[in-house]
């Protein structure tokens, strides 16, 4: 017999639970950018917080957590089961000689425990560290700086009212890395030095830049930039960020502050600014005022990835440049005599500019990353705007009211743009249901102000 492969190393990923449906499409692109593929060793149970991966070495799980938001920790696997013998016996057949070099006796170590949805008494948890004596440590316990450290985790399944007396599963590994949870914390809104009213959720930017595989010196374009939030998650990966939009104002930082108990923006509230805040500012190339309907981009692949949250109208409303003669709304008239006329612009038209913006402009491989605003009770996948040069790589649902929801839509280049695919998305009977995003803000609205009536006819009960 010939020397057996030695085995795929079997890593256990402990998840946040939040954004559970962002969750696999994040490792998923996570994994491919490191050089990996995705590869779960039994049915991935989407909503648990545990699961099991081949990765093919520690250093590309390593990679993986240098880069998730979604996920806490990973650990190399080294036995599991559906009650503590099994998981004894699982541990006995894990081979000595990977076991090894993490428990000489000139090492240090400790043994952590984690339960999921549910919570143990010290006695009962030492009870469990001292069940694993067979297992052959020689090194000395260091609480407080081990060299190694090893977890038991225990799933109590998801049912808060409903827990279990003895855990559905166990796992016992060495830990080998931390996700990057704490970047929520340290870019949260809350101290964002200039924002606005629909700044995106420090998490769900980072989440974006993921499903948008970016990476070092890629260049990402926002073309409804905003404040820039969507900027800084790229650039904290180290890739260089450019913007445009149509507000004047928000682009120079001008005009009235977002923020409660302040009128005005200050005079150093800009992207800029924000890059500034957290010693990025060498990544940002610029935002130009300009209408994202009006390519100003000379012609060719410019883009490694455009990840944007376009106006869908319901705190601010989509428009963008028109002749005089196309509306008869009044100019509006903003600082420094910049004019500009806004004509209507219906949400399908700011999709379809959109897809066809990024089949043209990105490089090949390169990922739209965009959120799209749902109505629910009408929506089916069909809906989803298509490019003949884009393939749809995920579609995660975001709630926003019991009848609204967002989705963000990650797409990749695969074929190369040629002139004939300027309105190809437009295939017969493709582009018609998504006539109805038009009336998205109507349907929000229409909800909201049935609520609101709702209640207030509950509260005079």
């Amino acid at each position: 017999h010939g020397a057996a492969a030695p085995p795929l190393r079997r890593y256990l990923l402990l998840l946040a639970q939040e954004h559970l449906e962002f969750r696999l499409p994040e490792i998923t692109s996570l994994l491919s950018l490191c050089g990996g593929q995705f590869s779960g060793e039994q049915e991935i149970r989407v909503n648990s917080p545990f699961w099991i991966l081949n990765i093919p070495s520690e250093d590309m799980a390593r990679g993986l957590m240098k880069r998730t938001v979604c996920a806490k920790s990973i650990f190399e696997l080294w036995g599991q089961g559906r009650s503590a013998g099994e998981l004894y016996a699982s541990l006995k057949n894990y081979p000595a000689d990977q076991m090894l070099p993490y428990l000489q006796s000139d090492s240090t170590y400790k043994v952590h425990i984690h339960t999921f949805n549910k919570t143990l008494t010290q006695a009962q948890k030492i009870k469990k560290i001292d069940a694993l004596e067979f297992l052959p440590f020689k090194g000395k316990v260091n609480l407080k700086n081990p060299e190694h450290i090893f977890w038991i985790l225990e799933d109590y399944g998801m049912n808060p009212n409903d827990v279990p007396e003895e855990p559905n599963h166990l796992y016992f590994g060495r830990w080998i890395a931390d996700g990057q949870r704490e970047l929520i914390e340290s870019y949260s809104i809350k101290k964002r030095h200039f924002i606005g009213n629909t700044s995106m959720d420090a998490c769900l930017s980072f989440i974006m830049a993921n499903h948008g595989r970016v990476k070092p010196n890629d260049i990402v374009y926002d073309p409804f930039v905003g404040t820039g939030g969507l900027l800084i998650s790229s650039a904290h990966f180290g890739a260089y960020v450019c913007g445009t939009d149509i507000d004047y104002n928000t682009i120079h930082g001008l005009g009235k502050a977002s923020r409660k108990n302040q009128k005005w923006r200050g005079p150093d509230e800009n992207i800029r600014a924000n890059l500034r805040q957290y010693g990025l500012e060498k990544y940002y190339l610029d935002a130009l005022v300009a209408d994202s309907s009006r390519p100003i981009w000379r012609k060719g692949m410019l883009f490694d990835a455009i990840i944007t949250d376009p106006p869908y109208g319901i705190r601010e409303a989509p428009r963008r440049m028109g002749s005089q003669k196309e509306t008869v709304k009044p100019v509006e008239r903003s600082t420094e005599n910049h004019f500009f006329v806004s004509s209507s612009y219906h949400l399908s038209d700011i999709f379809f500019d959109l897809l066809k913006f990024a089949a043209e402009y990105l490089v090949m491989g390169g990922r739209l990353v965009y959120w799209l605003p749902i109505y629910k009770p009408e929506y089916t996948e069909e809906i989803i705007p298509r490019h003949p040069c884009l393939k749809l790589i995920s579609n995660c649902e975001q709630m926003l009211s019991s009848h609204t929801s967002r989705r963000l839509i990650t797409m990749e280049k695969v074929k190369e743009f040629k002139d004939q695919d300027e309105n190809s998305s437009l295939l017969d009977g493709q582009y018609m249901p998504y006539r109805g995003h038009n009336s998205f803000r109507e349907k929000y609205f229409s909800g909201v102000t049935k609520r609101i009536a709702k209640e207030e006819k509950d509260n005079q009960k």
